[in-house]
């Protein structure tokens, strides 16, 4: 088993769904990470919190065992995101971006955490995923997520950060506008030529395609039949990804990221049916182990 380094936001959400809304509740993008990647593997976070960022809302990670020695608490409010999703649950409208602390956000890494085997670089801006790059010594595996604003204001330092990853994670839309593909398909083969030694594009209910220089590998999302919240599915789906890799220290191996997806699939599941982190955080092993019994059941011929 190895460690896993994640750097991305830690924030706070106002989010609107048909199922009803929440005011400043728990999110960012390293919370929903480390708190399902926590289950696998142990997990250092490296971010910045405002003066408002409650003890109790800390400890949702330090009770998981998660290191937040890496965590900067600076003089101002934390990052704020408020969204609504109507209709298209798959795509959330945003309503306000408050970047507060985030906005001057400058990642330094501890000596201990310069070490981390597994690195995940959360949607951060890709020139701060190039200092942390910069920080890292010997990785055996790097991951990296990304947004449609990065794509579309700065991609050549984005496409740098690419160029030294190992597995990329993105949504449909954001693998259409790197690469100009409407197919998933298509877009993954494009992606690869672009750094990544395999490529994970995240497709909300229709699942995944995993794309390695070997195969392909699709997947449908488990079903639920009431989503209340898809915010940070993403985020879960990418912390089981990289604690199922960091629990096995197999590396790229194939069956380990398909293993990895398949765990990436159950946890956002679960991600999905309450605001927030609330689901995730009453969650068990053996919940994780009776749906993952019953999505093998579900896609097996």
């Amino acid at each position: 088993m190895s460690d896993i380094l994640v750097v991305g936001s830690l924030a706070y959400d106002s989010v609107k769904t048909p199922a009803g809304q929440v005011d400043r509740a728990l999110g960012g993008s390293a919370n929903y990470f480390a708190v399902v990647a926590s289950m696998f593997a142990p997990v250092k976070v490296v971010g910045v919190v405002g003066e408002d960022y409650a003890a109790s809302d800390l400890a949702v990670l330090t009770s998981r065992g998660v290191d937040v020695s890496g965590l900067q608490k600076k003089s101002g409010k934390t990052f704020h995101w408020a969204g609504a999703y109507d209709g298209d649950m798959n795509e959330a409208q945003t309503l306000a971006t408050e970047l507060n602390v985030f906005a001057d956000f400058n990642p330094e890494l501890p000596a201990t955490h310069r070490q981390a085997r597994y690195v995940f670089l959360a949607n951060i801006d890709p020139e701060l995923q190039l200092k942390v790059l910069d920080q890292v010594e010997r990785p055996r595996l790097v991951g990296m997520d990304t947004m449609n604003f990065w794509i579309s204001s700065k991609l050549p330092a984005l496409r740098k950060v690419m160029e030294r990853i190992d597995v990329l994670l993105i949504n449909e839309k954001e693998g259409e506008l790197l690469t100009g593909k409407t197919n998933a398909i298509a877009a993954s083969l494009e992606l690869m030529k672009m750094g990544p030694k395999a490529v994970v594009i995240k497709r909300g209910e229709y699942g995944f395609v995993l794309r390695t220089a070997e195969e392909f590998f699709i997947l449908p999302a488990f079903p639920v039949a009431e989503v209340v919240d898809p915010t940070g599915a993403g985020d879960s789906f990418a912390g089981a990804f990289f604690g199922t890799l960091a629990k096995s220290d197999a590396g790229l191996s194939v069956a380990a990221l398909k293993e990895a997806c398949v765990n990436g699939c159950l946890l956002a599941s679960f991600t999905v049916q309450d605001f927030s982190i609330r689901r995730l955080t009453q969650l068990t092993w053996a919940d994780v182990q009776e749906r993952g019994g019953a999505f093998e059941r579900i896609t097996r011929r």
